[in-house]
């Protein structure tokens, strides 16, 4: 993936290479192709999830490290210190992800699935696992900040281990007990949200931070950039093609034999995403991050890890149950709304750009 340095809106885009400019047109056919797979090749999805890494089927888990490694391989690690110590974009991101998205999918399965517990709680579920996975791809895709983005993903990461299992228990019982309404539970530990955490953050994290480390080492920092990252950058969208194919297979028979139910579980991710990534990018403008960090915040706090709420949901409640349905049609919604809004900040880029120079030009 290229990282356009211009920000005016056509050319940022003339600058992606033919892969990223029409990432929409080969997601939509990926998704075509998973169906189709899935319907015409009998026994297909029976034998993708026959061997799971982690809960987690394993042409799904391998996608997923492919799709991340050569974005964490692009962090400047030596940068991080220059993130940690801007207080403003953690403590923004830190109560975006577990203040603000928890309790906003809490109040939009209850107020749109009032009806369909599974279903709701199934979200709730999605609104707990914090994204550590494919907002790195939202996020470069977009220029935002990569370093930005590997502290606030790590953030999340240990935030996840520690305090998912405590707002589940806080958003299916204890809360919905106060209100009257009906409770549930989920039956994890921090075992396995930690293996979630260290296998598909943790293994490409690492494997990262090695390449870098010992491609620069070995060859310097330009041949590292100008060379060697151009050639694995591809990878990145290739795993996340990979990925939606397989996820479609998988399901699309639940897809299509319950269109009104993915339907109704659609509408509060639609809000979700939208509201939540909204919130970001105003919030990130007026504290005034800047372009890059305002859009890492964006996608940190719209995106979710549905890696570990479809295990969730597959080991509480069973593979077939609403709540792994909704767990599934997560990242079936997340996927083309996070692309769209990928677009939608590269089109605010250059206003971002016309009122720094402006503000630059009105300094004495």
């Amino acid at each position: 993936m290229s990282t356009p340095t211009t920000a005016d809106h056509p050319a940022v885009v003339k600058k992606l290479s033919t892969l990223d400019r029409l990432l929409p047109l080969w997601i939509g056919l990926a998704m075509v192709a998973g169906l189709l797979f899935g319907r015409m090749i009998p026994g297909l999805g029976e034998a993708l999830s026959a061997v799971e890494f982690d809960g987690v089927s394993l042409p799904i888990a391998i996608g997923l490290l492919v799709m991340m490694y050569p974005v964490l391989a692009k962090v400047r690690y030596d940068r991080l210190d220059t993130v940690t110590g801007d207080r403003r974009l953690l403590v923004s991101s830190l109560v975006l992800n577990w203040v603000f998205g928890p309790a906003l999918m809490f109040a939009l399965a209850w107020l749109m699935l009032p009806d369909l517990p599974e279903y709701r709680t199934g979200l709730i579920i999605v609104g707990l696992a914090r994204c550590i996975a494919m907002v790195i791809i939202w996020n470069d895709l977009a220029c935002g900040d990569r370093e930005a983005a590997a502290v606030l993903v790590a953030i999340n990461s240990v935030f996840q281990v520690f305090m998912f299992a405590v707002l589940g228990w806080f958003y299916l019982s204890v809360l919905p007990g106060w209100l009257g309404l009906e409770q549930t539970t989920i039956d994890t530990s921090v075992w396995q949200i930690a293996k979630s955490v260290l296998i598909f953050l943790g293994i490409p994290l690492l494997a990262g931070y090695l390449t870098r480390r010992f491609g620069e080492k070995a060859k310097g920092r330009e041949w590292y950039e100008s060379t060697f990252l151009p050639r694995i950058g591809p990878w990145a969208l290739y795993g996340l093609l990979f990925t939606i194919v397989i996820l479609f297979a998988l399901q699309g028979d639940q897809i299509i034999s319950s269109p009104w139910d993915v339907a109704r579980i659609a509408l509060p991710l639609l809000a979700y995403f939208a509201i939540m990534w909204g919130g970001g990018f105003v919030l990130g403008a007026v504290i005034g991050l800047g372009y890059d960090r305002t859009t890492t915040l964006a996608f940190t706090a719209a995106g979710n890890n549905f890696e570990l709420a479809i295990a969730v949901a597959i080991a509480t409640f069973g593979v077939t149950s609403g709540q792994a349905l909704a767990g599934v049609v997560g990242p079936l919604i997340e996927v083309p709304v996070l692309v769209a809004l990928v677009y939608v900040s590269l089109a605010l880029r250059g206003r971002f750009a016309q009122r720094d120079s402006t503000v630059i030009e009105t300094k004495p």
